[in-house]
C-alpha cells in the first residue's frame, strides 16, 4: 500500500503498525516523534497503530545543540 512519509510516496506492507515501520527503517523510537494524518502520535500506541492507504506520516527527530 502507499503512505506518504516525511512528504515522499513510500509502498509498505498492507496493515504494518508503526512500531514495526520503526523497526523496519532502524529508526529509535526513543529519539523521534510520529505524526500520523495530523495528530501526534503517543509512544505507548505505536504497537497498536496501524498504517491505511494513503496516510500522511511525519518522522521528527530530535536534534542537539545550543
Amino acid at each position: 500500500m502507499t503512505v506518504c512519509i516525511n512528504g515522499s510516496k513510500r509502498e509498505v506492507p498492507e496493515g504494518i503498525t508503526l512500531e514495526v515501520l520503526m523497526e523496519l527503517f532502524r529508526i529509535n523510537k526513543k529519539t523521534v516523534v510520529l505524526e500520523l494524518n495530523r495528530q501526534v502520535v503517543d509512544r505507548n500506541s505505536l504497537p497498536a497503530t496501524r498504517l491505511s492507504e494513503n496516510d500522511a506520516l511525519e518522522i521528527v527527530h530530535f536534534v542537539g545543540g545550543g
